[in-house]
Formats: C-alpha cells, structure tokens, sequence
C-alpha cells in the first residue's frame, strides 16, 4: 500500500468485530506466534541453532584503543581523545567456545543453576557472552543500567540477592566502589577490561576475578566436563531493573518463552534480516530494545559492532579530530536508536546547514522537498540521494538500509528527516514488561505519529478512562488505555509477586497474560495504534481541565531553541542551547504552542525557568532512554518552582 492509501491496507484487525478490540495483526489472526524457528523455544537453543547455521562468520566485533590523548579546545578546556584501530572479530564458533568456558567458570565459582546473576556493566562483547553462558547454565540474568544511582544499584542487588555480579573495571573504580560494602550476599566480582584492579580497595569478603581468569577456571578438565541441565522454556531467564520514571527501579521476570515470543514478532516485521548485516551495538544492553536487537541480529546471522555514543560517529566526543567515527569503520545496516539520538542527528545535520551558503541551503532545502514528496507517496529519488544526501549519510557510515525507533515518541518531524536524508525508519512501541514487543510500524509506511499493527506474538485492547475523556465510541477512532496481552507479557515484577496482579499483570478466562501499560492510544481504520497520551502524564488544572504533559513537551520541542523539557502543570523548565532572554524564550514557546503545536489557551506555559544543564542519564533526570524522570526533575528544581508559583 502506497502511503496517501495506508488506510486501505488492513494490517490488524478487531476479532470481536468491537471498536475496543482486542485486535490482532492479519498475519496471525487465528493465533498468536511463539517462536521464530520451529523446536528453538529457548535462548540457549536460539544460539546454538545461529552458531550451527554461521559458524565461522563473523559474530562479535570490537575496536582496538590504540592510545589515549589529551586534546586542547578553542576555550581551553583539555578533552581525553581516542585514537582507535579497526575491528578485531571472534566467530560464531569462537564465542560459543567462550561462552562454554565462561559458564563452566561461573559453575566452579559456585553459581548454582536457577539462582540469579547480575550484570551491571556497558554495553560490549562480554556482556553478550555473559548473558549467553547464563542462559545456557539457567542461571536468571539480572540486569541494572550502568548508569543507576548508587542507591538504586544496592537496591537491585539485594533484592535479588545475587551471589555473583559481572562488572568492569570503570565501574568498579566509579560507581562500586563505594556501595559493595552495603550490597549482603555478594560473593564474587568478575569483571572485564584490561585496567588493573587494586583488590586491597574492596571488601575482603569478597573474591575478585577478571573474565579472563573465570575463563580460564572453566576450560580445566574437571570443570568443563561436568555435565549441566539446560534451561527449559518456562524457566526465568532475565530479570530488568528498569530505570523507571518514578520510584525505585523494578525488576520485570522474564521467561525464555517470553523473550523468545517477543524476538519472533519483532523480527517478522524487519525485512531481510540476514548475514549479510552489520549491527552496531551502542544502546544499553540493560534495556530490553538493545538486547532483543542484538540477540535477534545475531539470531539471524549477522555481525555485532561494539561502540558507545562517546564514539559512535566522527563527530563523538571522544573521537579525536580528523579521526574516524565507529560507524564509518564499521558501516552498519540496520540500526536501532533511541528518539534522542535521532533528534542529535538531526541537529547535527541542521548546524552543518546554517554554515553552507545561500545557494547550498536553497538547494538542499529543494531537493529535500522534492524528495519527500516522493516518500510521502512511497517512492523514492536516487537523484537527490547522490546529490544532496549522500554525504549525510557517510555521518551514519552510508550504508544503513533501515532504523528501528523505540523506548520514547519520536517526533514527526524527526521522523521525516530521517526518511528523507537516511533511509526508512520503523516506530516501534513496547515496554520492558511485553518484552519490547507489541506494535512496529511498516518501513514502507511513511506516515508519522504512528507505531504500526500489533506484533504476530502479540494482540492489543482499548479499555475505556472516562476520566480522561477517552473511551472506545471517539470519533473519528476508538481511544482508551492501552492493554497488551500474548506469550511475550513477562511473569510479573520482581520480589512483588501478587502484589500487581491486578493493577499490572493478570491471566485471562483462555490463560493469555496481559499487561496494562497505563498509555493512552487510538487504532486506525487499518489496525494501526497512535499513542495519544500516558495516565501519569495527565495534571488536572484549578478550572477543572486536563494537560497532557506529554502532548506539551512535543509540541515545544519543535522549537531549534529547546534540547529538552519538562512540564510541571504550566511551569516549564527548558534546557536551551541558547543563552537567551527568559521573555524571548516564553514568546517563542507561546508562538510555538499555538502555531506549530495548535494547543489550547490554557495549555500554552505562563513561566518558565531556564536551565544550562544538560539532562542525561548520568545526571539522574532522565532514564536511558533519555525519558524524563518527572518526579526527579521536580526535586532538582523545587527551589525554582516554589518560586516561581509563589510570585505568581
């Protein structure tokens, strides 16, 4: 279906014939789908039968650092630069072997199958292949984003009272140093990296071991010969500590059987996913988009590419001038990404703009129309991509095909930029507790706002909130709460067993799990979800009407003036790229929330504070996924706020 007849095209439908639902993509209408390849129903199972098939090909790749410098910038600050060689790669074979050893190690070291293991640690080729020797030892992977709070580490790690954590050397000299002390039970630190560790700076009741080491333990006769039962498909497999928006981080369980559904819906709508793919591998593993991504590329045959957002292009931070960016060495194909990055990107590409001349941006601006006229109608320009967007694809190594959005709402406009300067860019929507799986837009759907059909492992209902004016009789299309429900909805939450069942997670008369996700969405005439708002986003105002938090923050972001922002009621906190008057800003968010953003008189902002702090994960304001931590961010800005509310 071309773009301007997407609503001809059914993608999903209702099986109850009801606006409500529950709908299901048209692929898997008589049933739900739980695996990708017929008898593989677990994740030990999904690796061996890829390591069967690609053997010696090329599976896990990271950069060689060749040396470490100091470089002095034009304000006199000093920036630490890498100088990095090219990819060094281990086979399909070669990290099986590993992952054999690893695991054997594990087991000489007293990890005991089905008790849990935590990872905390950066995304690289050792997390990977620790998180297959769990899975093939059935030992429950319990993973913490590495850029928790220390208070939300010790949190995670008592609660699931794990023996055994698998780290690396940064955090250990960084963020555990001081809180393994607080951490009861823990026995063993295994971590990765070449740095040395000083073991008189840690608790003697602790043993320390590199990976290396464990490795090594593991290929000795009498440990790898001893023989161990494989996971089964109902068997815990991962428990995720999200990051979380509000409140302590939980622990989602996750089952083979669940990540394994999840993976076979996702990949159903990611076409031609194959050998001949390069995957670059920068989100945090500890997220449940990154780590279905890169089981699943390598699932399917292709190669992992280890980076991070310090070195992923030429431009990065810790790219040294003149040097090269991973995704020039590498050259990836598909390629997921937060809409945080995107919107980097996009800024990126805007800047490089405002320096051209008159001419250029003119005709860059011509070729950009021309061509999303052309995508808007699902055709493509090969011209105007060897004239105008080849060297802006070389940012991203020029050979990516498609990108996969998830973990926050991307912006229309983002999303059109992409498509017409890169390539074709699915929206997905999921959630830690559905195993990233429940809707992935077509890349040949070029319309914005959406997040496509439910998934073939996965159905979706619309339960109605009066409360907040949304309910399954909306015209011109049905809208309520979002439920998901299908094999991939996880087991529940960590240390809170029944506490939620009924609040979150809950079985059906016909046994199915669902899970409530507390978003707001809309269904299109072709089965197709649009999210339209969160129940948490949702303030109630003095005159008794309701802003959506959320919807605001959409709308002035279109502003170039504004990295980020957070709404509190109608007091905004902005960070700006630019050192601006407050009166200019709040004019320009008025002119920007009833022109671009068309919102309503009581939802345009009447102050604002402005902010020259960045927010990212490291600051604790935002998540990984670069989602605002609301309940943070008022904390931070009590001060300003109270201020601000009392000189109203």
């Amino acid at each position: 279906c071309v773009a301007q007849n997407k609503y001809l095209c059914e993608r999903a439908r209702s099986l109850s014939g009801r606006p409500e639902g529950p709908y299901r993509a048209v692929e898997s209408a008589d049933a739900l789908v739980t695996q990708d390849f017929e008898g593989v129903d677990t994740l030990d199972k999904l690796f061996v039968h890829a390591v069967k098939r690609f053997g010696q090909a090329s599976c896990l790749g990271t950069r060689e650092v060749l040396s470490e410098e100091e470089e002095k910038q034009p304000n006199g600050k000093i920036f630490k630069k890498l100088v990095l060689g090219d990819y060094s790669w281990m086979t399909y074979e070669e990290v099986n072997q590993a992952v054999e050893s690893f695991g054997s190690g594990l087991a000489a070291l007293g990890q005991q199958p089905c008790n849990t293991i935590a990872i905390f640690c950066e995304t690289r080729a050792e997390w990977m292949i620790t998180a297959q020797a769990c899975f093939r030892r059935n030992f429950p992977l319990v993973t913490l984003y590495a850029t928790l709070g220390e208070d939300a580490v010790v949190y995670g790690l008592d609660q699931c009272g794990a023996t055994h954590l698998i780290t690396s050397t940064e955090l250990l000299r960084t963020k555990l140093k001081n809180v393994l002390s607080a951490v009861s039970g823990l026995q063993h630190v295994v971590y990765a990296g070449s740095d040395e560790v000083c073991r008189a700076d840690y608790p003697q009741s602790l043993a320390m071991h590199s990976i290396q080491e464990v490795m090594e333990l593991g290929t000795k006769p009498e440990n790898l010969s001893k023989e161990y039962k494989r996971p089964t498909a109902s068997d815990l497999a991962v428990v995720m500590y999200t990051s979380g928006s509000t409140g302590k981080p939980k622990g989602v369980k996750m089952q083979h059987s669940n990540l394994i559904a999840g993976m076979a819906g996702q990949c159903q709508r990611i076409p031609g996913l194959g050998s001949q793919d390069t995957y670059i591998a920068y989100l945090p593993l500890a997220h449940v988009l990154e780590l279905t991504a890169e089981i699943s590329c390598v699932s399917h045959g292709c190669r992992l590419g280890y980076s991070s957002p310090h070195t992923l292009t030429d431009q990065s931070s810790k790219i040294k001038s003149g040097g090269k960016g991973d995704c020039s060495v590498l050259k990836p194909t598909p390629h997921a990404a937060v809409p945080e990055i995107m919107d980097r990107i996009c800024k990126n590409v805007n800047g490089k703009l405002r320096e051209m001349s008159v001419i250029q941006r003119t005709l860059f601006k011509v070729g950009y129309n021309y061509k999303l006229q052309k995508v808007s109608q699902g055709a493509d320009s090969p011209v105007c991509n060897k004239l105008f967007f080849k060297r802006v694809n070389l940012l991203l190594g020029g050979c990516v095909r498609l990108m996969l959005s998830g973990g926050a709402p991307l912006s229309a406009s983002t999303q059109r930029f992409m498509n017409v300067c890169f390539c074709p860019v699915a929206v997905g929507y999921g959630l830690t507790e559905t195993c990233g799986a429940g809707t992935i837009s077509e890349f040949s759907d070029y319309s914005t706002g959406r997040v496509g059909a439910p998934l073939i492992c996965s159905e979706i209902k619309l339960r109605d909130w009066p409360e907040g004016g949304y309910t399954s009789q909306d015209k011109p299309h049905p809208r309520g709460e979002i439920l998901i429900g299908g094999p991939n909805v996880a087991m529940g939450y960590y240390g809170s067993e029944g506490e939620e069942e009924n609040d979150n997670f809950w079985v059906d008369e016909a046994g199915q799990r669902w899970f409530c996700t507390g978003d707001v969405g809309e269904v299109h005439p072709d089965g197709c979800l649009q999210i339209v708002d969160r129940k948490k986003d949702l303030v109630k105002l003095q005159a008794g009407e309701y802003v959506s938090l959320g919807k605001i923050e959409a709308a002035l972001k279109n502003s170039p003036l504004i990295d980020n922002i957070c709404v509190y009621a109608f007091m905004f906190l902005c960070v700006s790229m630019y050192r601006l008057y407050i009166n200019y800003i709040l004019c320009v968010c008025v002119c920007v929330c009833g022109t671009v953003g068309k919102l309503e008189r009581f939802e345009v902002p009447q102050k604002i504070r402005l902010s020259s702090e960045a927010w990212t994960p490291e600051t604790g304001l935002v998540t990984d996924a670069f989602k605002l931590k609301r309940k943070e961010l008022k904390n931070h800005y009590i001060k300003d706020i109270e201020r601000l509310y009392g000189a109203k």
